[in-house]
């Protein structure tokens, strides 16, 4: 997952972590971001507010020449309510893991099957992520993993589509049918 950042290709919320410095004993880091970074964060997610955002990461060698980060995220949020578009509260606890390997790695490689398929599933681990030179982004991985769980319709409690009128499949329609034109048309 690759995001468009705002200022010179930097991500807003970032924690470079050289590769080499890792040991196969796992290393706890606590990240938590900034003003600056919580507004543009918001800004990439596109919500009002970033009131915080932290994360407990772990990281350990993984294989041979790969990275594991481990850990969880915590945000609190600020959205406009899809209905009447006052804010909305949320809060993000979720946890996460992302396997870092070098660029041309074997270990990056998707397997395919005898019939050059692939197959993914969909409840399995994430594949790898790619990453040049000796360097790895944890700060990345954290925003990117925060974003999948925002809720993409918040809605503040009690609030319902007032005007919005369900249809009902047993009801019968008044309107013609379109395609009633067709029932007789048969093809020779």
């Amino acid at each position: 997952m690759k995001n468009d950042h705002n200022n010179a290709g930097k991500p807003p919320f970032s924690y470079p972590v050289k590769v080499g410095n890792i040991s196969a004993n796992a290393v706890t880091v606590m990240l938590e971001a900034n003003d600056r970074e919580r507004r543009d964060v918001a800004d990439l997610w596109n919500v009002v507010e970033v009131k915080s955002l932290s994360a407990e990461v772990h990281l350990s060698r993984w294989k041979k020449d790969g990275v594991r980060a481990k850990g969880r995220v915590k945000a609190e949020i600020v959205q406009s309510c899809v209905v009447t578009l006052e804010p909305v509260e949320s809060v993000i606890d979720e946890p996460f893991e992302q396997i870092f390997v070098p660029e041309g790695s074997k270990l990056a490689r998707i397997v395919a099957n005898d019939a050059a398929e692939m197959v993914l599933d969909p409840d399995g681990p994430d594949l790898p992520e790619a990453f040049n030179g000796d360097t790895i982004d944890v700060g990345e991985a954290v925003t990117e993993f925060a974003a999948l769980a925002i809720d993409p319709y918040p809605r503040k409690s009690g609030v319902e589509f007032a005007d919005h009128i369900e249809s009902d499949a047993s009801a019968k329609s008044d309107k013609p049918n379109p395609f009633a034109v067709l029932k007789d048309w048969k093809k020779d």
